[in-house]
Protein backbone atom coordinates (compact mmCIF):
# COMPACT_ATOMS: atom_id res chain seq x y z
CA UNK A 1 0.00 0.00 0.00
CA UNK A 2 1.53 2.98 -1.31
CA UNK A 3 0.76 6.72 0.59
CA UNK A 4 0.86 8.97 -2.22
CA UNK A 5 -0.44 12.54 -1.71
CA UNK A 6 -2.18 14.67 -3.83
CA UNK A 7 -0.43 17.18 -6.36
CA UNK A 8 -2.87 19.86 -4.98
CA UNK A 9 -3.96 21.33 -8.79
CA UNK A 10 -3.94 24.74 -8.41
CA UNK A 11 -7.74 26.48 -7.18
CA UNK A 12 -9.89 28.23 -10.15
CA UNK A 13 -8.21 25.87 -12.91
CA UNK A 14 -10.54 25.46 -15.24
CA UNK A 15 -11.52 21.49 -15.36
CA UNK A 16 -10.23 19.93 -18.16
CA UNK A 17 -12.78 18.89 -20.34
CA UNK A 18 -12.78 15.01 -21.30
CA UNK A 19 -14.72 12.33 -23.52
CA UNK A 20 -14.27 8.90 -22.01
CA UNK A 21 -16.10 5.59 -22.32
CA UNK A 22 -18.39 3.90 -19.61
CA UNK A 23 -17.80 0.57 -19.12
CA UNK A 24 -20.95 0.43 -17.66
CA UNK A 25 -23.06 1.26 -20.25
CA UNK A 26 -21.32 -0.41 -23.07
CA UNK A 27 -18.32 2.05 -23.24
CA UNK A 28 -20.53 4.66 -24.13
CA UNK A 29 -18.66 7.43 -24.56
CA UNK A 30 -19.69 10.46 -21.87
CA UNK A 31 -18.42 13.95 -21.66
CA UNK A 32 -17.43 16.42 -18.62
CA UNK A 33 -19.90 18.77 -20.02
CA UNK A 34 -22.82 15.85 -20.65
CA UNK A 35 -22.51 14.56 -16.90
CA UNK A 36 -21.55 17.88 -15.13
CA UNK A 37 -23.65 18.90 -12.30
CA UNK A 38 -26.44 22.47 -12.21
CA UNK A 39 -24.32 23.35 -9.32
CA UNK A 40 -21.14 21.74 -8.87
CA UNK A 41 -19.09 18.71 -10.39
CA UNK A 42 -16.86 16.04 -8.19
CA UNK A 43 -14.18 14.17 -9.86
CA UNK A 44 -12.96 11.53 -8.82
CA UNK A 45 -9.57 9.52 -9.46
CA UNK A 46 -10.28 5.92 -8.43
CA UNK A 47 -10.15 2.28 -9.05
CA UNK A 48 -11.43 -0.97 -8.19
CA UNK A 49 -8.78 -2.52 -6.48
CA UNK A 50 -7.13 0.23 -4.24
CA UNK A 51 -7.35 -0.22 -0.39
CA UNK A 52 -7.92 3.04 0.12
CA UNK A 53 -10.45 3.16 -2.75
CA UNK A 54 -12.10 0.30 -0.90
CA UNK A 55 -12.03 2.13 2.67
CA UNK A 56 -14.36 5.06 1.58
CA UNK A 57 -16.52 3.70 -1.59
CA UNK A 58 -19.47 3.23 0.58
CA UNK A 59 -19.35 6.43 2.11
CA UNK A 60 -18.58 8.34 -1.54
CA UNK A 61 -21.94 6.27 -2.51
CA UNK A 62 -23.96 7.75 0.07
CA UNK A 63 -22.87 11.57 -0.14
CA UNK A 64 -23.54 10.59 -3.74
CA UNK A 65 -27.15 9.76 -2.63
CA UNK A 66 -27.16 12.64 -0.43
CA UNK A 67 -25.88 15.72 -2.90
CA UNK A 68 -27.02 14.33 -6.42
CA UNK A 69 -30.52 16.04 -5.81
CA UNK A 70 -29.05 19.54 -4.66
CA UNK A 71 -27.28 19.87 -8.21
CA UNK A 72 -24.20 18.05 -7.11
CA UNK A 73 -22.87 15.30 -9.75
CA UNK A 74 -19.82 12.88 -9.13
CA UNK A 75 -18.04 11.48 -11.75
CA UNK A 76 -15.27 9.28 -10.79
CA UNK A 77 -12.25 8.15 -13.41
CA UNK A 78 -10.12 4.90 -13.46
CA UNK A 79 -6.77 6.03 -15.33
CA UNK A 80 -4.81 2.42 -14.06
CA UNK A 81 -2.38 0.45 -16.24
CA UNK A 82 -4.69 -2.57 -16.47
CA UNK A 83 -2.33 -4.77 -18.55
CA UNK A 84 -0.15 -4.38 -14.78
CA UNK A 85 -3.27 -4.22 -12.89
CA UNK A 86 -5.87 -6.05 -14.68
CA UNK A 87 -8.05 -6.04 -11.60
CA UNK A 88 -8.34 -2.49 -12.98
CA UNK A 89 -9.76 -3.76 -16.10
CA UNK A 90 -13.27 -2.38 -17.99
CA UNK A 91 -15.08 -5.58 -17.69
CA UNK A 92 -13.78 -5.41 -13.55
CA UNK A 93 -15.46 -1.98 -13.02
CA UNK A 94 -18.40 -3.32 -14.60
CA UNK A 95 -18.78 -5.74 -12.07
CA UNK A 96 -17.15 -3.32 -9.30
CA UNK A 97 -20.06 -0.48 -10.08
CA UNK A 98 -22.64 -3.52 -10.01
CA UNK A 99 -21.39 -4.83 -6.86
CA UNK A 100 -21.08 -1.87 -5.20
CA UNK A 101 -24.31 -0.17 -6.41
CA UNK A 102 -22.21 2.69 -7.40
CA UNK A 103 -25.11 5.06 -9.25
CA UNK A 104 -22.33 8.55 -10.01
CA UNK A 105 -20.69 7.25 -13.92
CA UNK A 106 -17.52 5.58 -13.62
CA UNK A 107 -15.53 6.23 -16.72
CA UNK A 108 -12.44 4.55 -18.17
CA UNK A 109 -9.48 6.71 -19.45
CA UNK A 110 -7.48 3.78 -21.18
CA UNK A 111 -4.55 6.99 -22.55
CA UNK A 112 -4.02 8.45 -19.04
CA UNK A 113 -4.32 11.75 -20.77
CA UNK A 114 -7.43 13.00 -18.75
CA UNK A 115 -5.28 11.67 -15.27
CA UNK A 116 -2.09 13.79 -16.72
CA UNK A 117 -4.21 16.94 -17.53
CA UNK A 118 -5.61 16.86 -13.92
CA UNK A 119 -2.38 16.37 -12.81
CA UNK A 120 -3.80 13.49 -10.31
CA UNK A 121 -1.63 11.24 -8.11
CA UNK A 122 -3.67 8.96 -6.06
CA UNK A 123 -6.18 6.93 -5.73
CA UNK A 124 -8.79 8.42 -4.68
CA UNK A 125 -8.13 11.89 -5.65
CA UNK A 126 -10.42 14.57 -5.49
CA UNK A 127 -11.82 17.93 -7.53
CA UNK A 128 -14.79 19.83 -7.02
CA UNK A 129 -15.42 22.36 -9.78
CA UNK A 130 -18.23 24.69 -9.16
CA UNK A 131 -21.39 25.55 -12.01
CA UNK A 132 -18.23 27.15 -13.65
CA UNK A 133 -16.26 23.96 -13.67
CA UNK A 134 -13.59 26.24 -11.96
CA UNK A 135 -12.08 24.14 -9.06
CA UNK A 136 -13.01 25.22 -6.02
CA UNK A 137 -11.88 22.46 -3.58
CA UNK A 138 -9.01 19.43 -4.11
CA UNK A 139 -7.69 16.92 -1.77
CA UNK A 140 -9.20 14.34 0.58
CA UNK A 141 -12.46 12.83 1.82
CA UNK A 142 -12.19 13.28 5.77
CA UNK A 143 -8.87 12.11 7.74
CA UNK A 144 -9.67 8.64 7.76
CA UNK A 145 -7.25 6.10 6.34
CA UNK A 146 -7.18 2.06 6.16
CA UNK A 147 -6.03 1.22 9.49
CA UNK A 148 -5.97 4.46 11.19
CA UNK A 149 -9.01 3.83 13.11
CA UNK A 150 -10.72 7.38 12.22
CA UNK A 151 -14.48 7.34 11.11
CA UNK A 152 -15.38 7.79 7.95
CA UNK A 153 -17.35 10.63 7.40
CA UNK A 154 -16.62 12.82 4.79
CA UNK A 155 -16.40 16.24 6.11
CA UNK A 156 -14.10 17.73 4.07
CA UNK A 157 -16.15 17.01 0.73
CA UNK A 158 -19.04 17.87 3.04
CA UNK A 159 -17.43 21.40 3.82
CA UNK A 160 -16.83 21.79 0.46
CA UNK A 161 -20.50 21.00 -0.89
CA UNK A 162 -22.01 22.73 1.92
CA UNK A 163 -20.18 26.07 1.43
CA UNK A 164 -21.16 25.94 -2.53
CA UNK A 165 -24.40 25.06 -1.58
CA UNK A 166 -24.59 28.45 0.91
CA UNK A 167 -22.38 30.49 -1.56
CA UNK A 168 -19.64 30.75 1.11
CA UNK A 169 -15.91 30.52 0.44
CA UNK A 170 -14.03 28.04 0.79
CA UNK A 171 -12.06 26.48 3.61
CA UNK A 172 -8.25 28.45 2.95
CA UNK A 173 -6.97 25.09 4.43
CA UNK A 174 -7.44 21.85 1.85
CA UNK A 175 -5.42 19.27 3.25
CA UNK A 176 -4.25 16.84 -0.05
CA UNK A 177 -5.73 12.93 -0.43
CA UNK A 178 -3.06 10.27 0.25
CA UNK A 179 -3.56 6.76 -1.44
CA UNK A 180 -2.11 4.36 -3.81
CA UNK A 181 -0.06 5.69 -6.69
CA UNK A 182 -1.98 5.65 -10.18
CA UNK A 183 -0.50 3.15 -11.91
CA UNK A 184 1.50 4.67 -14.87
CA UNK A 185 2.47 3.11 -17.91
Amino acid sequence: MSNTPSNMLALGTKAPDFKLPNPSKNNELQSLESLKGKKGTLVVFMCNHCPFVLHIIDKLEELYEDYKSQGIEFIAINSNDVDRYPADSPEMMVDFVDERNIQFPYLYDESQDVAKAFEAACTPDFYFFDENLSLIYRGQMDDSRPGNQKEITGEDLIIAFENLLAGAEQEDFQKPSLGCNIKWK
